[in-house]
């Protein structure tokens, strides 16, 4: 039996600060999505909703929040939560139900209304919680987390600041391409380089923001799209959703702290390698295969440790692959050809859906001046909270 689903349909409401519901901004992406494939809504045999957790109640039942918004038509739902790694999550649930025949086609859809500044944690008292105490305790927000993480390539890898820069540079010329993201401009490494501390060494420009925005894709069987005449469509080929090993040896958000190997020695790959060979492994394909990658990059430090992580280049060779121009577009692996993170920021449910919509559009051929020549196989890895990690392979 394959284990290839059908992308028939990617859709997003454009990234920004729009101050409005995030239901509208999910059902503006499912609309356009559906459009996009040539499904009627009514033909949605079930709805995978990624959780906003911010947007109070209905944003604990997603899949039945965008089902009602678009009208009800008795499509089963589910509703996933793994913070950042929420739409693969969401992705991988839609495709478990499509090869077990549960349904023939599937709305996957996730849309955030995210505060200004950064995130915060949740009320109430958690001393069980890594998020909570890192904030609490240690007063560690995600910036001095990133910066953290920073510090610790310098010293381990010998990264500098202007390394970190060409990464904000790079996504930023590929953000200026894209009509869905929030940050249009290019930048100068000198431009990085002025913004203001925020976390040393980070500056502004090398951390993304928090945003509004959508994402929606329709997935289908292979028999289906079949049937509508798709007779090449884009595939996903493998959806991994791993977690960590212990002893977890690496500093890993939210925890700051490493597990001892005194008694037990670290495994041989750390957990965000992990994610990748999981998928690589399903799909049959590996770093040498693919056409260009969408990966997370909630700081220019973080981009060059998923190149590593990934398989495109040894351990602390990320900005040496970096200022050899292998993942700007031209290069050997495009990475972030979207604009990444740095261009679009943080809409926590869709950001991993929105991934995915790139790797549809570029493996189409449909990227317009974005577009990655002869693109045939894309993945995107991401990571959420407490161990949720995550890759897709689509392929063509």
């Amino acid at each position: 039996m394959t284990t290839d689903v059908a992308v028939l349909g990617a859709g997003m409401h454009p990234w920004g600060k729009w101050g409005r519901s995030f239901v509208e901004y999910g059902t503006a992406a499912a609309r356009t999505a559906l459009a996009d494939a040539g499904v009627d809504w009514r033909e949605v045999g079930s709805v995978v909703g990624a959780d906003t957790v911010r947007g109070g109640y209905p944003g604990y039942v997603a899949g039945a929040t965008f089902a009602r918004a678009l009208g009800w038509q008795g499509a089963r739902v589910a509703s996933v939560y793994a913070a950042c790694a929420s739409g693969a999550q969401a992705i991988a649930t839609a495709r478990a139900q499509i090869l077990a025949g549960l349904a023939e086609v599937v709305l996957v859809v996730g849309a955030d209304a995210a505060p200004k500044g950064f995130f915060r944690p949740a009320g109430g008292e958690r001393p069980d919680d890594p998020d909570w105490l890192r904030f609490r305790v240690l007063g560690a927000t995600n910036p001095a987390y990133f910066g953290l993480y920073a510090r610790r390539r310098i010293a381990v890898h010998g990264d500098t600041p202007e390394d970190f820069a060409l990464v904000k540079v790079k996504n930023a010329a590929m953000g200026a391409l894209n009509p869905y993201a929030r940050y249009r401009k290019r930048v100068t490494a000198e431009e990085v380089a002025a913004s203001a501390v925020v976390a040393d060494p980070l500056r502004l420009l090398d951390i993304c923001a928090t945003s509004d925005g959508g994402a929606a894709l329709v997935l289908s069987s292979m028999e289906f799209a079949h049937r509508r005449g798709a007779t090449r469509p884009v595939r996903i080929r493998a959806v991994s959703t791993v977690t960590p090993r212990f002893p977890n040896t690496v500093l890993d958000l939210p925890d700051i702290a490493t597990d001892s190997t005194v008694a037990v020695g670290a495994p041989e790959e750390t957990f965000r390698a992990s994610i990748a060979r999981a998928a690589y492994e399903v799909a049959g394909v590996g770093p040498g295969d693919l056409s260009l990658a969408e990966v997370y990059d909630l700081s220019t430090a973080l981009e060059l440790q998923w190149y590593e992580d990934l398989g495109l280049c040894g351990e602390g060779e990320g900005a040496k692959l970096l200022r050899e121009g292998a993942t700007a577009p031209g290069g050997r692996i495009p990475v972030n050809a979207s604009g990444g993170l740095a261009s679009f920021g943080e809409a926590v449910p869709a950001q991993a859906i929105a991934q995915v919509c790139e790797l549809t559009w570029q493996l189409r051929g449909t990227a317009g001046d974005r577009q990655i020549a002869g693109a045939r196989v894309g993945i995107s890895a991401n990571q959420g909270l407490f161990g949720h990690g995550s890759s897709v392979i689509a392929v063509r």
